[in-house]
């Protein structure tokens, strides 16, 4: 995705940041700095405004107020593309993937999307990017879904899909992975090896995600930020927010995830 060096040990700053929907402001002055390598984990209730600042982030927002910075380089003003050849990719909610293709051409389409090739007619001729065939073999190895290469993602499971959905961010070969709610709807055993796999992720990727699952929230993150209402609740370690009399009430008493 990036040829940009890394020059600076802090990946995304963040200061300040605010975005108003009409009259309602959905994300309020959020401060934090992320560094280069670091597992930063954003969880809160329903509302609390993670998905918002997930778009602020990569661009597909723009900001009412306050300043992003990615690699000491402001993009607060700068469109989402932008931020990708900067380095960052993402994962949504909902499944964005190619149903009517294999998982092996789904790597494929995101490995020729990183070194910016739009046509489609690869498809007929593999000899003609054998070395992005292999990449894509690779990658689907390392998400544990090898034996599915040449299945139709149209018949895999839902817990598949998500890890089918992380090999696609990986082949863009960022240096902030943002994954939104990548446990969602996984079975326990789905989400023991989702963990792993997060576990597993080169450390030069700086990883930021959002988690409804406090399983996988607290065990794959150096740092939790809990938002609540649009705002920065607390921001600890995950002993910290796991000990907090102050997050447990939070949940507790909201109407649940």
């Amino acid at each position: 995705m990036s040829t940009t060096t890394v020059t600076t040990n802090c990946a995304l700053s963040l200061s300040a940041v605010s975005r108003n929907f009409g009259g309602i402001r959905a994300v309020a002055d959020i401060t934090f700095d992320v560094s280069h390598g670091r597992r930063i984990t954003i969880i809160g209730t329903n509302g609390a405004g993670k998905s918002t600042l997930f778009n602020l982030i990569t661009g597909m927002y723009p900001l009412s107020s306050g300043l992003i910075k990615i690699f000491d380089q402001d993009v607060s003003n700068q469109p989402a593309h932008n931020r990708a050849q900067l380095g960052v990719a993402r994962t949504f909610q909902t499944s964005k993937l190619f149903q009517g293709l294999t998982l092996r051409e789904n790597i494929f389409v995101a490995l020729r999307q990183a070194l910016g090739i739009k046509k489609i007619g690869w498809l007929a001729n593999p000899s003609a990017s054998e070395d992005l065939q292999l990449q894509s073999v690779e990658i689907l190895r390392k998400v544990d879904l090898l034996e599915k290469a040449e299945v139709l993602v149209s018949d895999i499971s839902h817990g598949e899909s998500r890890q089918l959905e992380l090999a696609m961010a990986l082949a863009m070969k960022p240096k902030i992975l943002m994954l939104d709610e990548p446990a969602a709807g996984i079975s326990p055993n789905e989400r023991g090896r989702l963990i792993e796999l997060l576990k597993e992720l080169d450390k030069e990727i700086t990883l930021i995600l959002i988690e409804h699952d406090m399983s996988v929230a607290l065990s794959v993150a150096d740092e939790v930020v809990v938002m609540h209402e649009g705002s920065i609740f607390l921001h600890g370690s995950p002993d910290e927010i796991r000990n907090s009399k102050s997050v447990r009430e939070l949940y507790l008493g909201s109407s649940g995830e």
